[in-house]
This record gives structure tokens, sequence and C-alpha cells, in this order.
């Protein structure tokens, strides 16, 4: 795993890659330039020529950091107009009032200390899991406050309640933000690439397109010279071969705030890494992809408890589709495809069907007709203008993905998760060596995975491969909730699904 490897891990093919990323992976010593960087325009230079130099470095980290905390604040009065008209009249008393205020501002606090503002380079999942954590202890110092106080349990209810929606609201709030930092030109820290040049444009293309981060890559040539410490960069990325720059790293630490080591690219996703420092040295940890008995446990939990009520409330729904599948298409309305599961076992995954009964020979006289269309097939497994595909109902059904809910009824079965490897077809997983199906064979398959809330249907063989191997080897209850969470706006997005 690159150590600043994407929570939605896009772009790149797999190690399956390694011959094709050869290349940039010999970059020699030879080929990397000296450690000096072009000076670029700063946006805030202007509005700052008056200001101290150590306050001009942070204003962009203390502005979007004060922007962060407003972002939070906002979700919590959004929470507290929300309660107040759930709760019932008089219980918006001021003792209740004051708790609400305690508590957004011990969390807000805690946010703090555990890095969140900015927050730069920290996963989603990450985040997810220190907001959930700051919540959770701020729940027990009010649980033992709650002990002291008369009426202390509907005091204790409504703040837990406060903090539960708060969680659900904030995302929304710092994604607003981060966007308005962005557009302001305050968000991330500068960040000079030195490594071998034929790295340079795919790092500086990478973390440009994965803003989210807050790095913001610039170039640099050998000839260029510093002509005013405050338009130095803060941040070195070292790519390539790194061996002959460990002599420098001394100077490096002191030109540099941070020196970040690069494992590898974006463009070559080692699996199941984690850094470790071992006594000063430079270590490298190989994560086991295996999970424990009690985390597979409250996955089931998990599962359970949001699948049985979901399968009641979209029942209704599932039948108005179906009706609308058979007046299109008179014949059987769900599809069930037997599909590889857990140790192999075969999984009768259940959809809606969205396609004619005479799919298979539509589809070849398709390739008959256009060998263009068999080379699409070949590399996706999907067609954009597939012709099988019912008009209206069917496009609608698999662009929003809801022809995949009945599946629920496979995870009250045990037999998938919410989250996991897609199951796959035979022809699809024919495709893929036998290592990477014994490795997906290890986990439950899922109704969703990373790269449903990445690509979708762009991806092709090698980056599916590439993200359900990231996936599996740092799979987390974490990392589950975060592409749980963000598979509902990739949904309404619709981007890659046909």
């Amino acid at each position: 795993m690159s150590l600043l490897a994407p929570s939605a891990m896009t772009s790149g093919p797999s190690k399956v890659a390694t011959t094709n990323d050869a290349a940039s992976r010999a970059a020699s010593a030879s080929s990397v330039p000296p450690i000096t960087v072009v000076r670029t325009a700063d946006p805030l230079r202007k509005s700052e020529l008056n200001m101290p130099l150590a306050l001009r470095r942070r204003f962009p980290r203390l502005a979007t950091s004060s922007l962060l905390v407003a972002g939070d604040v906002a979700a919590y009065l959004i929470v507290y107009l929300a309660l107040l008209s759930i709760l019932p009249d008089g219980s918006a008393g001021t003792i209740l009032e004051r708790a609400f205020a305690l508590a957004a501002l011990a969390t807000i606090v805690l946010y703090a200390s555990a890095g969140l503002y900015p927050g730069y380079r920290l996963h989603d999942h990450e985040h997810l899991r220190r907001r959930t954590i700051a919540a959770f202890k701020v729940a027990v110092l009010a649980a033992l406050g709650a002990i002291l106080l008369p009426e202390g349990g509907r005091l204790l209810l409504s703040v837990i309640g406060f903090l539960g929606l708060g969680l659900i609201v904030q995302p929304v709030t710092h994604w607003l933000a981060r966007g308005l930092c962005r557009r302001l030109g305050i968000w991330g820290e500068r960040a000079v690439i030195i490594g071998g040049r034929n790295l340079t444009p795919t790092l500086t293309a990478h973390f440009k397109d994965h803003w989210q981060y807050g790095i913001r890559p610039e170039p640099f040539f050998p000839d260029a010279s510093e002509t005013s410490p405050d338009s130095a960069p803060s941040i070195a990325l070292i790519a390539g071969d790194t061996g002959s720059l460990i002599a420098d790293l001394a100077a490096m630490r002191q030109k540099f705030a941070e020196v970040i080591l690069l494992s590898d690219t974006p463009n070559l996703k080692i699996n199941g890494l984690r850094p470790a420092d071992v006594g000063g040295e430079i270590g490298i940890r190989v994560a086991s992809s295996g999970s424990s008995a009690s985390s597979d446990l409250i996955r089931r939990v998990i599962d359970l408890a949001i699948a049985i009520p979901a399968t009641i409330v979209i029942a209704p729904f599932i039948m108005v589709a179906a009706a609308a599948i058979y007046a299109i298409d008179p014949g059987p309305v769900f599809f069930r495809h037997t599909r590889e599961g857990l140790s192999g076992k075969p999984v009768h995954v259940l959809k809606l069907r969205t396609m004619y009964r005479d799919a298979e020979q539509r589809l070849e006289a398709l390739f008959r007709e256009n060998p263009a269309m068999r080379v699409e097939w070949l590399t996706h497994f999907k067609l954009k203008e597939d012709p099988r595909v019912l008009p209206v109902i069917g496009h609608l059904l698999r662009s929003t993905s809801f022809d995949e809910l009945p599946q629920l009824v496979n995870i009250i079965a045990g037999e998938m998760a919410f989250v996991g490897p897609r199951p796959f077809p035979e022809y699809h997983l024919l495709a893929m060596d036998s290592e990477f199906r014994n490795k997906r064979r290890s986990v439950t398959p899922g109704l969703t995975g990373l790269w449903q809330i990445s690509e979708r249907s762009s991806a092709d063989l090698e980056l599916q491969q590439q993200l359900d191997e990231f996936y599996i080897d740092n799979r987390s209850l974490w990392f589950d909730w975060h592409i749980l969470l963000s598979t509902i706006p990739a949904v309404f997005k619709r981007r890659g699904a046909y």
C-alpha cells in the first residue's frame, strides 16, 4: 500500500502491471535532480505583504482549520434545530442546551487534538474513525455526568442522539468547507516532488486529481534558485530510487518541514504494507489480510441490523419495479445467477432482471456484427451501449444499482455481506489469475465494494483487481463503514454506471 494511497483508490493498474511500470521503478540516482525548487506564485501574497513571515506561512493552514471548525459548528447547529422539532415541549431547557453546547465544544476540542484540523493526508475512513472515537469519549463523559444529575437518563439519551446525528451531518458540512477552502486557494500544503523525471508527471497528476489529501505538487528545476524563504514548499515527496538520497536526508529535514518517502507510486500499489518505526530504522510491516472472529461477528450483526429493516422498507418499491419489467418483457422478473462466494462456495445472487430473456443471443449477434464491441466486453465485461438491456426501466435500475437490492436476501442468509468484493460471474473470474481468485475466496462477497464507490463500471479488469486486492489487504470495520457511507453519494452521482 502506498503511504499516500487514496481511500477510494482510483487510477492506475494493479501490481499485475509491474512489468509495464518497470521503467518507472528503475529510475536511477542520476535521474534525481538536485533539491532546488522553482518559486511559484502564492495567491495570498498580495493580501499578506504586511504579515510577519511565520504568520504568512501558517495563514492558509489556520484559515483552513478555522473554516473546518466552522463547518462542524454549523453541523451541530443544524442537529440542534432538528432536535428542537422532535423533542417534547419543554425538553429544550437551559440544562439541555448547555449540555449540547458542552458536548459540541468537547467533541471539537477532541477533533483538534486528533489532528482533524485540517486533517491533511488522512484516509477518509481514518477521518471517520477519529470522529467516532471522539464522539464516543464525549458520550462516556456525558454518561458519567448523567449519574450525578436528576433526570440524567433523559439528558444522556438526548446528548447521545445529538452526537450521533452530528456524525451524520458533519461529513456534508466538512465536504462543503473543504470545497470552499479549495476555491479560496488555501487548501493543502505545497510540496515538491523529488524523483525520476518519468515519475514526476504521474505523481503530480495524481495529487492534483486527489486534492483532498492536501498536497499541492509543484514542479522544480535543477537551475532554479530560491529567492524568498516564504515561497519554499514545506513538504518533499521522494519517489523512485531513494537509496542514494539517504545521505542528504539531514539536509532535507532542515529545508523541509516534512519529508515523505513514497514506498511506491500511484501506478503500482503494493498491498498490505504498513510503515513501522523499528528503533529509529525505516521499517515496513506486512499486514495480514485475515480478520479476527470478533470483527467478523460485528460485521454480521451490523449486516443483519441494516438488511432486515431495509428489506421491509424497499419491498414495495421492488414490487413496482418488477411490475414495470413484466410489462415491457413478460417473464420472470427476478434473475438468479450462481457466483463464487466465501471459500469458493456457490452463491445464488438474486437480482431484478434488467435484460431481455434472449440476452445471450443478442450479445452473440452483436459481436458478430461489431468486433469492436467484443474488445470493449473483454476489457470491462460490460457494454456502455448494451442492446440486451430493457428500455427505460432496465437502464434506470442499472444506473441506480436498484437491481442489486434483492441481494439483501443473500445478506440475511449469510451468503453475502454489505461490503466486500463483488461476486463476479465465472467468465469474469476466468480472466483473473488463480492467486487473485484464491484471495477473493478468503472474504465474503459484498453488495458494494471499493470499486463501486470509485470507478464502478468504468474500471477495467486490472483496476478492478487492484481495488479488490487493496480492500482485502486493508479491510477493517472503519474501512467498511467508509465504503458503505460513500456508496450513497456514488449511487446518486450515477458516474460510471451502465
